[in-house]
């Protein structure tokens, strides 16, 4: 059975729910989110620290469907940009949200190697009630 296409990995991982996205990432991927607030540490290198902190944002945040979904292909056959809308809700306050999302691919015998989620972060303030901590990062840092 042949590996599949990066493309198939990224439509596969829209599919899934966080509970099996990690499987689809290589024992030592890199996951890179380079637009989080101020202060807030990037996720650790590896599958398992994947596994971890989206186990920590149970309780925090559901993901329930994705929508608006445009997968390019580029020039490095590797490589697979996604656009997407994800849709959920903060579980502490039931509050609904969805954020605009763009993540940067590069896939390898089937596994992502590297992930990079740019999100807006005003999308995740205005969710988590946490604007004014935002601003008073950005304007203190």
């Amino acid at each position: 059975m042949s590996a599949a296409t990066p493309r198939e990995v990224v439509e596969r991982l829209l599919r899934l729910t966080a509970e099996g996205m990690a499987d689809l990432f290589a024992e030592d991927a890199v996951f890179e989110m380079p637009f989080l607030p101020p202060g807030t540490p990037q996720p650790e290198p590896g599958r398992e620290a994947f596994r971890a902190h989206l186990k920590g944002a149970v309780g925090l945040q559901e993901f329930d469907s994705v929508d608006d979904v445009h997968i390019h292909d580029t020039t490095d056959p590797g490589v697979v940009v996604a656009e997407y809308r994800l849709h959920g809700r903060v579980v502490p306050t039931g509050k609904r949200f969805a954020s605009h999302l763009v993540m940067v691919t590069r896939i390898h015998d089937g596994l992502i190697i590297r992930a990079r989620t740019y999100a807006n972060p005003l999308d995740s303030a205005i969710a988590f009630d946490t604007v004014h901590d935002l601003l008073t990062g950005l304007t203190t840092a």
